[in-house]
């Protein structure tokens, strides 16, 4: 299977990106709705990965914030996990961050446990113990850009 991923610049691609995160977090994981979309919808860079039909598969979203940039909402079809798609949608949007930022940039996330393998191939460190965010154990993780 091929795919895709792209900044889900337009409304019809952000829904697309959403109806993953709506299908993987709300639904599978059990995330409130509330606290899977959130004030900072407006002010991310959103990305969706498609399938050959144009069917997302994927999503993720960057921010700034006051402590550097934070990725956040990263995740895969559940029937497209173990295939490539974390892996490129990990690299996609490293590479739009490293186009819009300075070099040395501070990058964090909050990782999922099962997540935490596929970002310590890009370069990232756990720090600190595992926390409990939506009911799902995370490590905080980091590099510099």
């Amino acid at each position: 299977m091929t795919f895709r991923v792209i900044p889900a610049t337009s409304e019809e691609l952000k829904k697309k990106a959403f109806a993953i995160r709506e299908e993987v977090f709300v639904v599978e994981q059990q995330v409130a709705t509330d606290e899977e979309f959130d004030e900072f919808e407006d002010e991310s860079h959103h990305f969706v990965a498609l399938d050959e039909n144009d069917n997302p598969v994927g999503s993720a979203r960057w921010r700034y914030t006051d402590k550097g940039i934070k990725l956040e909402r990263f995740t895969a079809k559940k029937s497209m996990r173990g295939k490539g798609v974390g892996t490129a949608i990990v690299q996609t949007v490293l590479d739009d961050i490293s186009e819009k930022a300075e070099s040395g940039t501070y990058l964090y996330m909050h990782a999922q446990l099962p997540a935490v393998p596929l970002y310590l191939k890009f370069g990232f460190q756990t720090k600190g113990d595992q926390f409990d965010e939506c009911g799902i154990m995370h490590y905080l993780m980091w590099r510099e850009l």
